[in-house]
């Protein structure tokens, strides 16, 4: 458990930010999360294996997301021993949410500055 403040971790690279959003609402492993940031951005971000799993280590060492025990994974039936299972932490979940809150914040001004989304 870190003592940081989520704050204190502003701004994230794009690429945490996104691994964060696909460990949101379940446990995935590195595949997994490959595809899922890829699904949701419709193909318009895709991150690739070095990127993923330097950005996870430095997740896990931030106390962003946790790797899954053993008794934590999926059953052996549904599981490939080989891979790695991660999970948003709570200080990660605290983090996302931060930044949310700062991405909306500079879409805010960014408004009110005239800047608006043009039609395509």
């Amino acid at each position: 458990m870190t003592s940081l403040s989520p704050e204190s971790q502003l701004p994230l690279p794009a690429a945490t930010f996104h691994i964060l959003m696909a460990l949101a609402d379940e446990d995935r492993h590195g595949y997994a999360i490959i595809q899922e940031v890829a699904a949701r951005t419709g193909g318009e971000v895709t991150l690739g294996a070095g990127t993923l799993y330097r950005s996870i280590q430095r997740m896990v060492d931030q106390d962003l997301v946790a790797e899954l025990t053993m008794r934590e994974r999926p059953a052996k039936d549904d599981d490939d021993a080989r891979r790695r299972y991660y999970r948003l932490t709570p200080f990660g979940r605290a983090v996302a949410e931060a930044e949310t809150r700062r991405l909306g914040g500079l879409l805010r001004l960014a408004r009110a500055s005239g800047f608006t989304p043009r039609k395509a």
